[in-house]
């Protein structure tokens, strides 16, 4: 086939536009049907056409999910997470309207670890010298800006990791004539304590309703088994029973 050639979508067959082919290992995606993937996937060039027909059945019965959570604590201010603590669930997501956008609705367990990522980057500011150039204060002063992401780990069969960005904007502190050497502590600072708090406080929250949840499941199958074989995972700290191939339950790491 040529560069040009008519492309039609594996999917749904419709006729695919000069820009909007979007390969997959064995055939080709409208843009259309990849709008309803996972916002989280990012292995799109090396599924398969029936691997994404295995996610699109997964998003639409992921709709249900979404019709029946319903939210009890909300974090962040931009990209959102929100918790179902009745149903032991939770939903990264920026929409407003959850159900139109039919966010991946996920369990507690499936949280296989939460780092918090706290970036820091410093600009110098300048002032205009007699000749109208740009020139350094003496001492030099600088604006620290802030901004905080949490990354969550988890086991899933179409990502394993969620980014989100707590802060819409960066947290900037300017103490004037500061040395670089001599910056600012930001746990002084109101909006960066608020912050650090909060991606702290989700961590715990998280990993707290993970682990309650994971006792349950465990509870729940030592009860449904006379002898259960309960290991300690050393990889994601989960107590588990050893699936079939003798791996966590949870992360999917061998244990034997």
């Amino acid at each position: 086939m040529g560069l040009f050639d008519k492309k039609y979508c594996s999917i749904c067959g419709e006729k695919i536009g000069l820009l909007g082919n979007r390969k997959l290992e064995d055939g080709n995606l409208c843009k259309n049907c990849a709008a309803k993937l996972s916002p989280f996937f990012s292995d799109r060039r090396n599924s398969t056409v029936e691997d994404i027909k295995e996610q699109l059945a997964y998003r639409e019965e992921n709709k249900n999910a979404v019709a029946q959570f319903r939210t009890t604590r909300t974090y962040g201010s931009d990209t959102k997470i929100l918790l179902d603590e009745d149903k032991k669930q939770f939903i990264v997501t920026r929409a407003r309207n959850i159900v139109e956008a039919n966010p991946d609705v996920l369990d507690y367990a499936m949280v296989t670890g939460v780092d918090i990522n706290i970036d820091e980057d410093a600009d110098e500011e300048k002032r205009k010298d007699a000749q109208g150039n740009y020139v350094s204060y003496n001492p030099p002063r600088y604006t620290w800006s802030y901004d905080f992401e949490l990354i969550i780990h988890v086991n899933h069969p179409y990502f394993d990791s969620i980014k989100v960005q707590l802060n819409s904007s960066s947290v900037s502190i300017n103490d004037g004539a500061v040395p670089e050497f001599q910056k600012p502590n930001p746990e002084y600072n109101r909006e960066f304590k608020q912050y650090d708090d909060m991606c702290k406080e989700i961590k715990d929250a998280l990993l707290g309703a993970r682990q309650q949840a994971r006792d349950e499941i465990e509870a729940e199958r030592a009860a449904a088994s006379a002898a259960p074989t309960v290991m300690h995972c050393p990889y994601c700290g989960a107590n588990t029973t050893p699936d079939s191939s003798g791996c966590c339950q949870y992360c999917g790491s061998p244990l034997k």
